[in-house]
């Protein structure tokens, strides 16, 4: 099988453990790795560095295209590997060294990380650690289920250890589209005009002599953590389906509706499958991550072509999708996240974004990354490429966390990842807004009438009678903006304000 997967001359002198690949990384070094949403990551030298650092320690800095599986985060972490981190994790072993400033990281839009390291504002990339299912006869790598930043980690540094996954399947091959951008000023257009595109190669093209390594493993992807959909997920969903409808009727939008985007996670999957029962036929995706709801519609026929940087499936879902690729095979492409992303073709393609927010307020500021303003809970990853270029820009939450102690609509929120400048719809398991168009005094009306639980709507409602008897554009009461927040902070919950 090794022969058939490994296809370049002479890669027996490059094969070792994964041991002696990791001993080529240093303490201080820059270091890229792939992995997207739990798919793809290189499984065996983040291990082996594990456990050299437990021996002797040292640290770097990682780059990765967004989480991590297997827990290589959680692992790294206790070893100290991890001096600095970006763009993106989910782990609650790093959640916690981040928050204790033990491990610096630094947040960025996804779209924008090998940009900043193309134009060198990032440091020089020193090894890049890639898993691949296949290699071929030039020495071009072939990613498993995620692209991410693998290609331009791959391209940029100085050394390439490449980790070659028997257990992916073979099938993989030909489902990736790699496209690098040239450098600015003279870059050219990306020519992605539709979903189904195809503007690069299917491999990963690098100067061969720079493999440095090739680690042979057989490991598997974690499994998505999305749950099914609750009563709430369900409701959220059908404001959604009943919106779409809407536009449809008022000639805003045709049964194909536009491309779609769908961030990670439960709601968001909820509401694409909720668009298997809905009037839409010949749907289309431009997003991220490929979930276990992209190939229900594909099944379903409703969905015919899905363009994204990653596979990340449920156990179940996963072993069926992974053993039928040929199924899916001419509906399917996996890209770089700097054009699954890119702000240009979100604008051109006229996406249709739908992204969780952690909590908004009354004029639609979103917050999708900071519990009480402070504490770091994941990263803004894509959401914020897509919301301030998509023709909808669509932020979805329940409106309350914590059996009610916690209201996700707040007078101002305590971080600010997404202004009210790039949120088109609000909605909740209470109904939703569509703050197109309106003024900020008008949005409140409609976020707080439509999005905020019974519970605490007459809070905001005095809030925001208050802070408009006092005027303003935007109304606010300074002393009280954040109040809701501190109430939080001291009394572990919000209810305080429910009486006053």
């Amino acid at each position: 099988m090794v022969e058939q997967r490994c296809r370049l001359p002479g890669w027996q002198d490059l094969v070792m453990s994964a041991e002696q690949a990791a001993e080529l990384i240093q303490d201080g070094m820059i270091v890229g790795m792939s992995g997207f949403t739990r798919a793809g990551e290189a499984k065996a030298v983040p291990l082996a560095l594990a456990q050299r650092a437990h021996e002797k320690p040292f640290s770097i800095t990682l780059m990765t295209g967004a989480s991590l599986g297997n827990d290589l985060d959680a692992k790294l972490t206790e070893a100290k590997v991890l001096a600095r981190r970006m763009p993106f994790q989910v782990d609650s072993t790093l959640r916690k060294a981040i928050n204790a400033g033990e491990v610096m990281f630094i947040d960025q839009h996804l779209s924008e990380t090998v940009e900043l390291l193309r134009n060198k504002q990032l440091g020089k990339m020193d090894v890049a650690v890639i898993e691949a299912c296949a290699i071929t006869e030039e020495g071009g790598i072939v990613p498993t289920t995620s692209v991410g930043n693998s290609a331009s980690y791959a391209i940029l540094a100085d050394k390439v250890i490449i980790e070659l996954n028997l257990a992916s399947p073979a099938g993989l091959e030909g489902l990736h589209d790699i496209y690098i951008p040239q450098m600015r000023p003279n870059r050219q257009p990306i020519p992605v005009v539709a979903p189904d595109s195809r503007i690069g190669t299917p491999y990963i093209p690098i100067d061969a002599s720079k493999i440095a390594a090739i680690v042979i493993t057989e490991g598997k992807d974690s499994p998505s953590n999305v749950l099914p959909a609750d009563s709430e997920t369900q409701a959220i969903a059908d404001h959604l389906i009943q919106f779409f409808k809407e536009e449809i009727d008022a000639g805003r939008l045709t049964e194909s509706l536009l491309p779609l985007q769908a961030g990670i996670g439960t709601m968001a999957n909820a509401v694409m499958e909720g668009l298997i029962e809905g009037p839409f036929d010949r749907l289309t995706m431009y997003s991220e991550v490929l979930q276990d709801s992209t190939f229900d519609l594909l099944d379903s026929g409703k969905l015919t072509f899905a363009s994204g940087s990653s596979i990340t499936l449920s156990p179940k879902r996963n072993d069926q999708v992974m053993r039928e690729l040929d199924k899916y095979r001419n509906r399917l492409i996996l890209r770089p996240q700097e054009l699954s992303n890119h702000p240009g073709i979100v604008r051109r393609l006229g996406i249709i974004a739908i992204n969780t927010a952690l909590e908004a307020d009354i004029y639609g500021n979103v917050n999708s990354t900071h519990v009480c303003g402070t504490r770091m809970m994941n990263g803004i990853g894509g959401s914020g490429d897509f919301a301030r270029n998509s023709q909808l820009s669509i932020f979805v939450t329940k409106s309350i966390a914590k059996g009610g102690d916690i209201s996700s609509f707040v007078p101002f929120v305590s971080h600010v990842d997404h202004t009210e400048h790039d949120v088109d719809i609000l909605v909740s398991e209470q109904g939703l807004a569509d703050l197109r168009g309106l003024a900020p005094r008008e949005r409140a009306r409609v976020i707080i009438d439509n999005c905020v639980a019974p519970l605490y709507r007459p809070a905001l409602n005095r809030y925001f009678a208050e802070a408009c008897a006092r005027g303003g554009h935007t109304p606010h009461c300074l002393e009280k903006a954040l109040s809701w927040h501190q109430a939080l902070n001291t009394e572990g919950n919000m209810r305080s304000l429910l009486t006053e």
